[in-house]
Parts: C-alpha cells; structure tokens; sequence
C-alpha cells in the first residue's frame, strides 16, 4: 500500500509539473505569436507580406527620369504604382488632396542648377515633388522636406506651386511615370501620367 501511494504521489507531481511547464510555454509564446498579425510601414500585414519572397520584385518599382538643361541636370526618384484593374484619378489618387505623385518613398528631385517651374525660380538642390490634382486642373508642388515617406507633407515647407496643363491620353497607361519630354539646350516639359491623365509643366533655365 506504502509503495503504491509512492507511485500515485509521484504521478501527480510529474502530472503538475507537465502542466506549469505548458502554461509557462503557451504565456512565453504569446508575444511572438501576436508579432505575425503586426503592420509594417506601407500598412500591409505580416500575413500578406509572407507571400513576397527573398528578391521578389517590389510592387511598385523604382525608376528614374533624368535630362540634361540650361547647362546642368534634372533627376526625379520615384517608385511607380500599377493600375491593376483599379480606377486612380478621383479614386485611388482622390481629388483635392495633395498626392505623393508615385509611390512608397516621397518622390526626389534633384537639380544641379537653378531654373524655373512654369513661375517658379527652383534654387539648385534637393527637393521634393508632391501634386494636387483635380478633376479640371492640378497643381506641382516642389517643397524643401527630402528624405521623408511619401504620406508626409508639411505644406510650411512648401518652395512653391506651379499650375500643369493637360494633353490627352487617348489610351490608359497602366503604369504612373514621370518623363521628360520635348527637350532642348534651355528647356524641357516635366510630364505626369498615369490612366488616362496627362499633366506637364514646362521647365526653363532662369
């Protein structure tokens, strides 16, 4: 009888350590569990972000426009959305509010020379390009904030606004993109476009 209490005390301690031990275990792993349903910094879930894979292409690629003018240069760094069956202008890019004019990280320009947006005198330097477009007409916006995420604008730093003018797009484009076009030694037009908009300022040296 002596020996048989012996066994059953000793079942039940293993039996109580068994359970503090996967009490303890499921409290250690709750905060871990809890990081996977956490949002990274473009709002996607860690679920969704699971699926990119190691050197999968970025959903919206970066790209460069760059030209040569009034003896110096313009380059633009922007990252490019994709309409992916979606409608932008009105929708996607709401009208009325200041737009990034790309993607993920604020659009950079950069230019080794002064020269003038439309009005606008633009010192030589580091900028960054917003627009606000609207269903009849769009603004550029060159402010002096560089380095930021696109979301953010502080309109303080704003250098200036310049009004765009339109050209027609008879076919949608399905991927936005920044481009230089019409260029000579003294001038060239900074074109947006994306669906089947398409907005340009003219560039000129001072």
């Amino acid at each position: 009888m002596r020996l048989d209490l012996s066994r059953l005390r000793c079942r039940f301690r293993f039996s109580l350590a068994a359970i503090v031990f996967a009490a303890l275990f499921a409290a250690a792993s709750t905060p871990l569990d809890a990081q996977t349903g956490a949002v990274s910094m473009d709002g996607a879930k860690s679920g969704q972000m699971a699926s990119a894979q190691p050197g999968a292409p970025l959903a919206s690629e970066p790209a460069t426009a760059s030209v040569s003018v009034a003896g110096g240069t313009i380059d633009i760094r922007y990252n490019t959305p994709h309409m992916r069956g979606r409608k932008i202008m009105g929708a996607l890019v709401p009208y009325g509010q200041v737009w990034r004019t790309g993607a993920n990280p604020a659009t950079t320009l950069i230019t080794s020379v002064p020269l003038k947006f439309g009005t606008l005198l633009v010192p030589a330097g580091t900028h960054t390009l917003y627009s606000l477009p609207s269903a009849d007409t769009w603004q550029l916006i060159l402010n002096n904030q560089t380095g930021q995420w696109g979301l953010i604008y502080d309109q303080k730093m704003d250098l200036g606004r310049i009004p765009m003018k339109a050209k027609p797009l008879t076919a949608p484009q399905e991927v936005m993109s920044l481009s230089f076009e019409n260029s000579t030694p003294t001038s060239t037009e900074l074109h947006i476009r994306w669906e089947t908009t398409d907005r340009y300022v003219t560039i000129t040296a001072p």
